[in-house]
């Protein structure tokens, strides 16, 4: 194809969706007030838009978990104005998810890449998790209405409960809450360590859990 054509084929598309894929691996998100999305992300923007980093030596509502020096969670950004603004995170796949008033899902941490701020949030971590893996184990957990885009690599799957999933390859989940099991024949394999002996259980019926095919803490 010529300049014009892979111009045409690859620019960005209209849509009133305020949370759009403009490809597998981009968001754009029409900016119009304040938008909560995971610091560096972002690829381009335009219009009239800023960008402020959000930490809180606490965690909650106001920044992503504990101390920066903790390295800890993964911190995010308030961008406020208007505009469209591109996002993108480490060529993995964007899922954008419409959340309706009451409905929610938690999210792990390295997963989240932006959603709107009409969502409320809750940072939180698994605490027999947390020392276990290289940078923490945090979660965050969204409420509706609004936009959530999550990001996996290569193509998720979504399982009904009750299940039991690797940590590291597990990016959300809604209706249940997991525990933690230890399975320890799985704890020396051949000299090593074998990350599946942490496994993530979900026995509450109803439930759904995201996974991906990558083992992202490994």
């Amino acid at each position: 194809m010529n300049l014009d054509q892979f111009t045409a084929a690859n620019a960005p598309t209209e849509s009133a969706e305020p949370f759009q894929r403009e490809n597998s691996y981009t968001l754009d998100v029409d900016v119009d007030g304040t938008v909560m999305a995971k610091a560096g992300s972002m690829i381009a923007y335009t219009g009239d838009v800023s960008f402020t980093g959000k930490a809180s030596a606490e965690g909650g509502i106001t920044g992503f978990l504990k101390e920066a020096a903790t390295n800890e969670g993964t911190p995010i950004m308030a961008v406020e104005g208007q505009g469209h603004v591109y996002f993108a995170d480490a060529g993995k796949k964007v899922q954008v998810i419409e959340l309706d008033a009451g409905e929610s899902i938690t999210v792990n941490g390295e997963d989240v890449l932006a959603f709107e701020e009409s969502l409320s949030y809750e940072i939180s971590t698994i605490d027999s998790l947390a020392g276990s893996f290289a940078g923490g184990f945090s979660n965050v957990y969204l409420e509706g209405p609004g936009y959530v885009a999550l990001t996996t690599h290569g193509d998720p799957v979504v399982l009904e409960t009750p299940v039991s999933t690797d940590p590291s390859a597990t990016v959300a989940w809604g209706g249940v809450s997991p525990s933690v099991e230890v399975n320890r024949s799985l704890s020396d394999m051949i000299g090593q360590e074998s990350g599946e002996r942490y496994q993530m259980r979900f026995d509450t019926p109803g439930g759904f859990v995201i996974v991906q095919p990558y083992e992202e803490h490994a």
